[in-house]
């Protein structure tokens, strides 16, 4: 390969890159407003971006704006995503019933998955909460079971002495200092012998009580949990007599970590939060406004402060610690999640009685729960997890079982859709034998069938159409043979104006009209009608004219060549006889019975044709005739006067051995002939027939005009008249008009 031939090759292949670079830039290029505002957009985008790399605040200008244009396109691209995915995911129908199924399938078990989980949320957040108060209860009913057996000791030891004591040695306690003072928890005990505080000398410091006295709103028993010195304790009391004196006792456990470290032992974690909101109604009812504020708070100046500008204090907001107890054990799977949700404690404030709520927040699991739960019985909680677990898979197998039906019907439709698709390609394609196979027997099934069937229709009626286009093409070459029989337009002779029109009301007619010239001082005037319409009417038509034209040819023969030839009957005559022959076109009556024989004897027996013949002879003005079963044309003399040219006979070829009668005529100057068949008097509409005397009124009041005006005018009127429908029958007119 030389140069030449190298650098050729390398164009060739530059182009041809080219050329498919264009192609995909071409096919790429988006075609809506939006998608080119996205591009031209992103070009933007892509030229602030280099800018960028300018220094100085410059380039940061031009950051911020490159920012901005690609968040646009970012916002921008969405409706064209969406829109290509609709375009090119969804086009087929196998994609969208894909769609359609997960919609409808998917979103139910979502929906009730959703619901399943947040009601198992819910319910193991309530059980959390419930084994969390169970256990809070549990052992503020063992901190009261201690306090009663401590109320019977003090009131006993009361009866004893007789309300002397002024302090009291408890040889034994009724608690259990394992459950009570274990891990840090402080058990706090208190007697009251007739409201008085009697110390418990046999108690060190920390386990006897500040409270000087009870407050005023315990007037029997009590159990629950108390705010007292900003801080919960779980506190019991209890009342009893001893004789004449009144022993009150009071138990007391603060609310602290380590006490909820025991209460969340295998559940979780366990956090009080107290509301910082006062009660209004609690403050309005409470006998001391400020009676329930910590010892503490009110040696705050602040405090003394706002007391003493007159401030509510009851209505500033308290805050409380958090107090959490207990540790989240570590998920064991994916589903372990943690769980917490709030509930509330009720809560006595110590010195006014009034109650509020404390929020406590339950963080555990569901394998803490569920090990909580079936902690008693753990072979039916592993029998239960086994049926479950089977449940899940029976349920499993059954969606999986759904899907494949799913899809599998799906692709019978999808496959029954892409064959109609594929099958009306090939129809549009001008494969008409093309069909689609069908092997089942279904509803769609019988649409393929009904698409096979249509398509054959299809086929055959093509080449029906194919047909009737070749049929019109014969028709149409028929009807310039046949107009091609009609005379010329230009004939006329010197004392008579001739014109004469045939419209056929289909593409050929079965109307004949002629004018035969003889010499220049006669001629021959021929009107008929065919029985029928179309083209057995036509061939028929075509017969009259050409025994019409034979008939006038041998009349001209023996003139122009004498000598001894056949006659018209088969018998040998000479030439002078022939000259009497020629004289046949001035009978028309003995024309009428030559062509009645026939067409009797070439054409059926229900074929026939109505014939008007007549002989007009310049010399004299006359016209000699005979009618042969034609509607009589009319002469419209010049004063106005009609006459009617009815000599004759029947119809010619339905009957054999007619003769017909000759009548005739002098025509004046101005007189005008009127020959026309059935097809210009009988239209009809809603008004009835269009009739003789419509006829002859138009051509009465234009008869002063051609001969040709005075045909359109008529057809122009029968148009009118016949409106929209279909034209009946063929409209032949032929007028004449003496000079």
């Amino acid at each position: 390969m030389n140069f030449k031939e190298r650098s050729d090759s390398d164009g060739s292949i530059f182009h041809s890159v080219k050329n498919k670079f264009l192609r995909f830039v071409r096919g790429a290029a988006p075609t809506t407003k939006l998608g080119s505002s996205m591009l031209w957009l992103a070009v933007i985008t892509v030229g602030l971006g280099l800018l960028t790399l300018l220094p100085g605040a410059i380039g940061d200008i031009f950051a911020s704006l490159a920012s901005l244009t690609f968040l646009a396109v970012i916002f921008g691209s969405i409706p064209l995503l969406l829109r290509w995915l609709r375009w090119h995911m969804l086009w087929k129908l196998r994609n969208r019933l894909r769609v359609t199924y997960l919609l409808i399938g998917l979103a139910p078990v979502v929906l009730f998955g959703t619901l399943a989980a947040v009601a198992a949320y819910v319910f193991s957040g309530q059980f959390a909460n419930f084994a969390a108060t169970a256990e809070i209860s549990a052992q503020l009913e063992k901190l009261s079971a201690g306090n009663q057996a401590f109320t019977a000791q003090v009131a006993h030891m009361v009866a004893d002495h007789g309300g002397s004591l002024s302090t009291l040695s408890l040889s034994e306690l009724p608690f259990s200092t394992s459950d009570m003072s274990a891990q840090g928890n402080s058990l706090q005990l208190g007697a009251f012998v007739d409201g008085k505080r009697i110390p418990l000398s046999s108690l060190p410091e920390t386990m006897q009580m500040e409270t000087m006295q009870p407050p005023a709103w315990i007037q029997s028993n009590f159990r629950g949990l108390v705010l007292d010195h900003d801080q919960l304790f779980f506190r019991a009391i209890d009342s009893k007599p001893s004789g004449a004196h009144s022993v009150v006792t009071i138990a007391s456990i603060p609310m602290n970590s380590t006490f909820l470290e025991r209460v969340a032992r295998g559940l979780g974690k366990i956090t009080l939060m107290q509301d910082t909101r006062l009660n209004a109604a609690d403050v309005a009812t409470s006998p001391a406004v400020n009676a329930d504020v910590p010892v503490e708070s009110e040696k705050s100046p602040q405090l003394s402060t706002e007391r003493r500008r007159g401030r509510p204090t009851a209505q500033r907001n308290l805050t409380m610690k958090t107090i959490s107890g207990g540790t989240l054990a570590k998920r064991v799977n994916l589903l372990d999640i943690p769980i917490d949700i709030p509930t509330f404690l009720d809560v006595t404030r110590w010195r006014t009685g009034n109650q509020f709520a404390v929020v406590a927040l339950v963080t555990s699991r569901p394998s803490l729960l569920y090990q909580r739960l079936f902690r008693q019985s753990i072979r039916m909680g592993s029998a239960l997890q086994i049926a479950l677990l089977i449940a899940g898979v029976i349920f499993g197998v059954l969606q999986l079982l759904a899907l494949w039906m799913a899809s599998r019907l799906s692709r019978t439709i999808t496959q029954s859709i892409s064959d109609l698709y594929q099958a009306t390609r090939a129809v549009d394609e001008g494969k008409l034998d093309h069909r689609i196979q069908v092997t089942r027997n279904d509803q769609l099934a019988e649409l393929a069938q009904s698409f096979n069937r249509m398509s054959a229709s299809l086929a055959r009626l093509l080449l029906e159409q194919h047909e009737k286009e070749r049929m019109q093409s014969e028709l149409a070459i028929a009807q310039e043979v046949q107009a091609n029989l009609f005379p010329n337009m230009n004939i006329a002779l010197p004392k008579l104006e001739m014109y004469g029109i045939c419209r056929p009301a289909r593409t050929v007619s079965g109307d004949y009209y002629d004018f035969l010239l003889f010499g220049e001082s006669s001629v021959g005037l021929a009107i008929g009608d065919i029985s029928g319409k179309g083209i057995s009417a036509a061939l028929l038509m075509a017969t009259l004219h050409s025994a019409m034209r034979a008939y006038r040819f041998c009349s001209e023969e023996p003139i122009q060549n004498p000598g001894t030839i056949p006659d018209y009957r088969g018998l040998e005559i000479d030439g002078q006889n022939w000259h009497v022959l020629s004289d046949l076109f001035q009978s028309p009556g003995k024309i009428l019975s030559l062509l009645n024989r026939q067409l009797y004897l070439s054409t059926q027996t229900e074929k026939y044709a109505t014939l008007f013949l007549a002989h007009y002879d310049a010399q004299n003005n006359g016209l000699r005739y005979s009618n042969g079963g034609h509607l009589p044309p009319l002469i419209l003399r010049a004063n106005g006067r009609v006459e009617r040219l009815d000599c004759g006979g029947t119809v010619i070829g339905l009957l054999e051995g007619m003769s017909y009668e000759e009548g005739s005529v002098q025509l004046e100057p101005g007189d005008l002939f009127i020959g026309y068949t059935d097809g210009v008097t009988e239209p009809e509409n809603e008004f009835g027939e269009f009739g003789e005397a419509r006829m002859m009124e138009v051509i009465r009041q234009n008869r002063h005009l051609s001969l040709k005006e005075i045909c359109d005018l008529l057809i122009q009127t029968l148009d009118d008249w016949i409106g929209a429908a279909e034209q009946p029958d063929d409209i032949t007119l032929v007028l004449a008009r003496q000079r």
